[in-house]
């Protein structure tokens, strides 16, 4: 279960978005190897807790001297991993005034230079694979409003409702019963096992 946390955006800020409330997403806790080799040996697992965090240890050091050898790594049903870089932008690969050609090396161009260092830094790409892609999530994914939201949302009804009532004003559509004179208004209920509605887990959208 994913719980979220309300964040309303500045309405001084002259954007699209001023004034808009987001769910945001609310992060329990953050753990490191250690606690995740604790988590894992809590599986029945036939495996000591001391041997999965070495094996992880391990694991972590030959990703990263794997990807810095220029290869990706792809653990099915979690992410591959590579390196990527951001460039520099070179005017020209060889500059007659200084004798500079372009350089396959890390570092930023001196002001006013057209060729030099080609990459301005590196960083590690992680793209999901499998069971965490995106379409795969969204079809277990459960989401909760946390305590905080869940209190500001009641605070926001109980006002409009006390403000003139205006929260009432659905009510109108109970209109739409006249039409059970010819009881064609209960043509989406014939299937009494229909959750269409679903379970939005406290006001957050039901993904599953």
């Amino acid at each position: 279960m994913i719980e979220l946390y309300l964040s309303k955006r500045d309405p001084q800020v002259q954007t699209e978005e001023e004034g808009k409330t987001y769910a945001r997403v609310s992060y329990k806790e953050s753990l490191d190897v250690s606690e995740v080799a604790h988590h894992m040996a809590s599986h029945n697992t036939i495996y000591s807790e001391g041997t999965i965090l070495g094996v992880m240890t391990d694991f972590v050091k030959c990703v990263r001297h794997l990807i810095l050898e220029g290869k990706t790594v792809k653990i099915e049903n979690l992410a591959i991993f590579k390196a990527t870089v951001e460039a520099n932008g070179l005017q020209s690969l060889y500059d007659p005034t200084t004798d500079r050609v372009a350089s396959a090396t890390l570092g930023t161009l001196a002001e006013g230079a057209v060729t030099g260092a080609a990459v301005k830094t590196v960083k590690l790409l992680a793209q999901a694979t499998g069971d965490v892609t995106r379409d795969e999530l969204k079809k277990s994914v459960k989401f909760a409003w946390s305590d905080k939201a869940a209190a500001e949302i009641a605070a926001a009804k109980a006002a409009a409702i006390g403000t003139g009532g205006t929260g009432n004003s659905g009510n109108t559509g109970n209109t739409g019963n006249t039409g059970n004179t010819g009881n064609t208004g209960n043509a989406d209920n014939t299937d009494p096992t229909d959750d269409g509605g679903g379970d939005n887990q406290g006001g957050g959208p039901d993904m599953g």
